[in-house]
């Protein structure tokens, strides 16, 4: 995508739908982009064009019929008239060769069937005439930098260095209404709308390498372009923090689900996993959101714990408590710093610091320049309640104090008298707190992205696989009937992609299930093939330790107790495998997610995965790192690495699983669900083999 330089900043705008009525959108905009033509310091200056065939001028500026009548060069256009004529005005501005529009207008995709119809023209227009189109059914696009408002919101908020991106129109009026109050800046604000043709992606890009951002925020509902979503943050956030809020995450109805991982995962896995593997801080909240950008404006890194200072020792301690519950860092002063603090002759020299309750302002001013001087302390909360002896102006001082170089994150809990002191601080980009537990999630966000710069990304190893011999099997799959379970087709797919399986033979008759445990040796285990059945040990198919007096009984057993199951109408044959023992069982699956594409599982195996749940995500292709971090975020790791003596399991042989099970499932899109389960993972050095494996193709 080209640059959007001339989107943010153009030198001519033509508002086509401008109206002299007040009340109506068009009039609000022309309004808010009329300032333009008159240059001012600092702004910036625009030929301003009406566009409207029903008047001569509006507002003292001659109107133009069309955008065609305009004489001169037109670097954006507005577009705020009624859906059906859209594309008839979209058309005028490709044949007038303005290559960045705004459509305000709604109707589109939004509104159903025919406005979804009418979007599609839209698109094609602007692939012909190469435009870049924001929008439609969106708020506008805002540079306060600029002084560009090419929204219809009333309001434009101060100059700041956070970019906000927001899928909804209303939500992006309501925040521009709150940083006026709030003093809260803004360097860009974009309403995403439809994201017809630009999206999420593009600006990021864009934003990424705008000198007046320092902070991209962004409140979504979807994404479009997954893949590369991920890889359009993971390269930004490597100098610039992005802050998301995601709605609608949660699987809407019921959903069929063909394997364990199915059922675990939804869509609020894949966009965690998403935004986690990307670089993202996920906000849960409208008050997350720029809370974390707040203090992401302002506050870059800690380098060091966080060090508590209050005249209250019960929101002291709630802190605390936030601290370690996010899995934070009190900082651990030094000798003298305590020495000089017992000096004080205060409630707690230690961490929290307590100036107790009958302490000045002065005395709470002396303790935070004690405690910001010590080179262990990275930042610090500052948390005053309203005593008698506290004066929040006063206070308010020592917080802005020059002199501290260390963060100070303020939590003066009052209402009336700590006004005055909260519109200093807002004039500083400092945001004071009421709850001090917000302070701590606010800081957290900050770490949160240290640790995102420190993130070492990998590319994704190739493994060199029997490619050609899969396309066949795969192609023989589509054909068939069944192509859900694969029965021994799994088994192939895995050794063609190097990961592990146990001996096995596919029976069909008792016969054949007597000659296979004989080639493969005893003892065996008998499981039914059937794409019907999901978890066979539960209907009594699963047989372990069978010895050559008992494999045609069991064969016979399995096969009644499979026809007993009301659902398994298609039974293959029974699946006579090596007798794998010891080991520790996990679980590798996938899920392919419509945004992200393959979304691998891991976690503890067997029988009880979907009753603990103790599973982690990674989105597809994993690297190197991602396996090792996927393996440490489950419980389970404790146990694999072996406790109380006991041997530690082989994770590098599961290391090397996960990585060649997420290119099988990048090479082949027609697997939609998998699960190998269980994976039997033995010593460290023994490696590890999947005993069961289920697919679903698509």
């Amino acid at each position: 995508m080209a640059t959007l330089d001339q989107l943010f900043n153009p030198k001519s705008i033509a508002i086509i739908g401008a109206t002299p009525k007040e009340g109506k959108v068009g009039n609000t905009l022309f309004k808010n982009i009329l300032p333009l033509q008159e240059h001012a310091k600092g702004k910036l200056s625009a030929r301003i064009y009406a566009v409207n065939a029903k008047y001569e001028a509006i507002l003292g500026l001659k109107c133009y019929p069309t955008v065609l009548q305009i004489e001169e060069i037109v670097d954006l256009a507005v577009i705020v008239v009624p859906a059906e004529n859209v594309d008839e005005v979209l058309e005028q501005c490709g044949e007038k060769g303005i290559k960045n529009v705004v459509v305000i207008s709604a109707g589109f995709k939004e509104a159903g069937r025919e406005g979804a119809i009418l979007e599609s023209e839209l698109i094609r227009i602007c692939a012909e005439y190469r435009i870049k189109l924001v929008g439609p059914n969106c708020l506008g696009i805002l540079n306060t930098h600029a002084g560009l408002n090419a929204t219809f919101g009333t309001a434009i908020p101060a100059k700041g260095n956070i970019a906000f991106l927001s899928q909804s129109g209303a939500f992006t009026l309501a925040v521009m209404d709150w940083a006026i109050m709030a003093n809260g800046g803004f360097s860009k604000l974009v309403s995403l709308g439809n994201n017809a043709v630009l999206n999420e992606c593009d600006f990021v890009e864009h934003l990424a390498k705008d000198d007046e951002t320092e902070v991209i925020t962004m409140y979504l509902e979807d994404v479009r372009e997954g893949r590369r979503f991920m890889d359009v943050v993971s390269q930004v956030t490597k100098t610039k923090p992005v802050i998301v809020m995601k709605s609608g995450k949660t699987d809407a109805g019921a959903k069929a689900a063909s394997s364990h991982t199915g059922s675990i995962a939804g869509s609020v896995e894949a966009f965690t996993t998403a935004f986690q593997q990307a670089g993202v801080i996920e906000a849960s909240s409208i008050e997350a959101l720029f809370d974390f950008s707040l203090t992401l404006s302002r506050i870059r890194s800690i380098k060091g714990g966080i060090a508590i200072v209050t005249n209250s020792g019960g929101p002291g301690v709630m802190a605390a408590d936030a601290i370690e519950e996010l899995g934070l860092e009190l900082a651990a002063f030094d000798r003298e710093t305590i020495e000089k603090l017992s000096a004080l002759h205060l409630a707690n020299f230690y961490n929290p610091v307590d100036v107790r309750g009958d302490a000045d302002s002065e005395k709470f001013g002396d303790a935070l320049g004690i405690v910001a001087a010590d080179e262990s302390v990275g930042a610090i909360i500052a948390i005053l309640s309203p005593t008698a002896p506290i004066y929040f102006d006063k206070a308010g001082g020592y917080v802005l104090d020059t002199n501290i170089i260390k963060p100070i994150v303020p939590v003066f809990m009052s209402g009336e008298a700590v006004t005055e002191t909260v519109e200093r601080f807002k004039k500083y980009g400092i945001t004071n707190y009421f709850d001090p537990v917000r302070a701590v999630r606010a800081l957290y966000a900050v770490v949160q992205y240290n640790k995102i710069q420190e993130k070492v990304y990998t590319l994704p190893p190739h493994f060199k696989i029997d490619k050609v011999a899969i396309d066949d099997l795969m192609a023989r799959i589509a054909n068939a009937d069944e192509k859900m379970g694969l029965g021994t087709d799994g088994f192939e797919i895995l050794n063609a992609y190097g990961i592990p399986v146990p001996q096995y033979g596919k029976a069909e008759t008792a016969e054949e299930a007597l000659e296979i445990a004989n080639r493969i040796g005893y003892p065996v285990s008998m499981k039914i093939i059937s794409q019907d059945i999901v978890h066979k040990t539960d209907v009594g198919c699963v047989k372990l330790n069978i010895v050559r007096d008992e494999v045609k009984e069991t064969f016979f057993e399995i096969l009644r107790r499979a026809e007993q199951y009301t659902t398994a109408r298609r039974i293959e044959g029974v699946l006579v495998q090596q007798m794998v023992e010891g080991g520790r069982e996990v679980i590798v699956g996938m899920k392919r997610d419509m945004h992200f594409g393959p979304l691998i599982l891991f976690g503890l195996g067997g029988i009880y995965v979907e009753v603990f749940k103790d599973v982690s995500f990674g989105i597809a292709p994993l690297s190197r790192v991602d396996a090792i971090e996927m393996i440490k975020n489950v419980k389970a790791y404790e146990l694999l690495r072996g406790v109380r003596g006991e041997p530690m399991s082989d994770i590098d042989s599961l290391i090397e699983i996960l990585l060649r099970f997420s290119q099988l499932s990048m090479d082949f899109p027609e697997i939609l669900e998998s699960d190998l389960n269980p994976i039997v993972v033995f010593e460290k050095g023994k490696g590890s083999c999947a005993i069961d494996v289920r697919m679903t193709i698509g």
